[in-house]
């Protein structure tokens, strides 16, 4: 059974010099990409890479940016930066076709430039859609000025993955800080903060009317819906006595939401997930090389997982291979 696995990082090297000249506050996970045999395996876009692939059981690997990407980076270096990570993965992609696809990275601190480069990304170089941190510095992803962006990727129907990233220097001052260091960075990052961080940006959009006004516009969630989706029956009977919205924040999941795992290999998790969103929007992904461990994990997960034949497919690859067909059709009509 083919396996697609749709969350799989990069980080090249002039991706890292951007991040040392971009103006502070800077992302302190930017560090943990840095160097080790994460910063080599974020680096290899060949054979090695296609190693690991191979031993985990995935056959092809959709390319991004690894956090923080470019939120935090000036307007013209986001660009500039934005448009070498992208020739860079379709490059990738044109060496290995059955083994690599791409999401694009796209320049959110110049909103002119966001919604061309998106364009530009899915039809001239072929990518399947963008992945981005929903906020930008001290603005979410629903603020007007990104409308177009949001816009471009309905219009192209290709969706956008919300990554997790690090919340404002001063939420973790409040929230997350006085344990000590480590544990203050760890809580207010990947062990909890920017799940919080990624999930609530679904959520403003819901709140702020964009999927009424785009109806069409497909968000993807990591590890299984980054927190907020096991609360959805609170927050959407919330939403429905104080927000004057078309539907219900139940009827978003399932309409405007697709979900991912991130290696999180929890058949809990994943039956949680299909109740709410349902087996049509469910994708697989190991957010290589984070997760990655030796022992074919990923292809032990699908094999043995509590799906039927018809939901494993879709899982695997169908869902996929369906949310992204429009983008092909796109890259095909507008290739060189």
């Amino acid at each position: 059974m083919r396996l697609i696995a749709i969350e799989e990082h990069i980080l090249p090297p002039f991706v890292r010099d951007a991040w040392d000249a971009a103006p502070p506050p800077h992302d302190p996970v930017s560090a943990f990409a840095d160097g080790g045999e994460n910063g080599r395996r974020l680096a290899d876009l060949g054979d090695g890479r296609i190693a690991l692939m191979d031993e985990q059981g995935v056959d092809v690997q959709v390319l991004s940016l690894t956090t923080p990407g470019l939120h935090n980076l000036t307007p013209a270096a986001a660009v500039e930066t934005a448009q070498r990570v992208n020739d860079l993965i379709a490059e990738t992609c044109t060496r290995h076709p059955d083994r690599f696809q791409g999401l694009a990275a796209v320049p959110t601190p110049d909103t002119d430039a966001a919604p061309r480069e998106l364009e530009r990304a899915v039809r001239d170089l072929g990518l399947k859609g963008a992945l981005l941190c929903g906020r930008t510095r001290e603005r979410h992803l629903d603020h007007p000025a990104l409308r177009p962006l949001l816009a471009k990727a309905a219009e192209l129907q290709v969706p956008l993955f919300i990554h997790p990233q690090t919340p404002l220097a001063e939420v973790r001052q409040a929230n997350y800080s006085g344990i000590g260091e480590t544990a203050d960075l760890a809580l207010a990052a990947f062990g909890l903060g920017w799940h919080y961080e990624a999930g609530l940006q679904w959520l403003r959009l819901a709140a702020a009317g964009v999927f009424d006004a785009l109806p069409d516009l497909q968000i993807i969630l990591g590890h299984w819906g980054e927190v907020v989706l096991f609360y959805l029956e609170r927050t959407s009977a919330v939403f429905a006595r104080a927000l004057d919205l078309q539907r219900s924040l139940s009827d978003y999941a399932r309409t405007n939401l697709y979900v991912t795992g991130s290696g999180m290999w929890s058949e809990t998790y994943l039956h949680r997930c299909l109740e709410i969103v349902g087996p049509e929007r469910l994708l697989f992904s190991t957010d290589f090389p984070y997760q990655y461990k030796e022992g074919g994990a990923p292809r032990h997960f699908l094999d043995t997982v509590g799906l039927d034949d018809a939901a494993r497919q879709a899982f695997a690859h169908g869902n996929w291979d369906r949310l992204t067909h429009a983008a092909g059709q796109q890259a095909g009509r507008h290739a060189p």
